[in-house]
């Protein structure tokens, strides 16, 4: 993964839980980097392995600390660095999630290397949309879902987020039904 995701990561632990805290995840979780590059890839084991110090140091389960970063992403980090692409993602959240499918196209011109995930459209309603997430990194559901809350939140929407059919083997691969 980039390093802008380790630095978001960070960046949510020094601002919610403090200095101090990260500094304890760095070492629980082995890191000898003193500052990620966003626009560098590491690997993703440093990703997980940091996700994972979080959680044991903070006393809270990871899925919690995967959804939190979810929306944190979406609320903080997507919009400080990625606001016009956000903008153009639609003027509400129904808008946007059609355009969904299409975001990571325009992330990759920032970020060639990027495997990024898919997202499909299966169904479209007036007041729902479920939508196909695959990947070929495994465990993100949760911080998926928190996209999806950032998402209803950066909106002002309130939505369901539900979890229809879930996969993963050599690939992970989630339905979500969003309804507001």
């Amino acid at each position: 993964m980039y390093g802008i995701i380790n630095k978001a990561l960070e960046e949510l632990v020094t601002e919610t839980f403090g200095t101090e805290v990260w500094e304890n995840i760095k070492i629980k979780s082995k890191i000898n980097i003193d500052y990620f590059i966003s626009n560098q890839s590491y690997n993703d084991q440093i990703t997980y392995d940091i996700a994972i110090a979080i959680s044991e140091e903070t006393k809270t389960p990871l899925n919690v600390i995967l959804t939190l970063f979810g929306e944190w992403w979406i609320l903080r980090t997507a919009k400080e660095k990625y606001g016009s692409l956000l903008s153009f993602g639609g003027k509400n959240i129904k808008e946007f999630l059609v355009h969904l499918p299409d975001f990571h196209t325009r992330v990759m011109l920032l970020y060639p290397h990027l495997t990024p995930p898919e997202f499909k459209i299966l169904n479209s309603e007036e007041k729902s949309i479920v939508l196909e997430y695959t990947s070929s990194r495994m465990g993100l559901q949760d911080f998926v879902t928190g996209l999806f809350q950032g998402i209803s939140k950066l909106y002002e929407t309130k939505t369901k987020i539900e979890i229809l059919n879930f996969s993963e083997t050599n690939k992970t691969i989630i339905s979500y039904k969003i309804s507001w």
